[in-house]
């Protein structure tokens, strides 16, 4: 079943919330997009910045794994996630 804009948020709030508890991880997330532990609590809503959590653990596939796995939802879950929220289309070139 493909991924209702409801459903994606929901995940990338579950993301947000998996990353945030995460003591290794948060660190690299907060120092790379460079925001803030106050961005976590103000942007829980915004659809574009879960996507910009998604885009975070889609870089390794041991954090997709990590997620995936204490969510029990599939590995393919987050990419199909990702691509519903702002900013997460396919980009042609051709």
């Amino acid at each position: 079943m493909p991924f209702s804009a409801d459903r994606a948020e929901v995940l990338g709030l579950k993301a947000l919330t998996w990353l945030a508890g995460n003591e290794e991880l948060l660190p690299i997330f907060l120092g790379s997009s460079g925001a803030s532990l106050s961005d976590l609590r103000d942007r829980v809503n915004d659809p574009e910045f879960l996507g910009a959590v998604l885009d975070f653990l889609l870089m390794d596939d041991s954090w997709v794994m990590a997620f995936c796995d204490h969510e029990g939802v599939p590995y393919p879950s987050l990419v199909e996630a990702r691509a519903t929220l702002p900013g997460g289309e396919q980009v042609h070139w051709t």
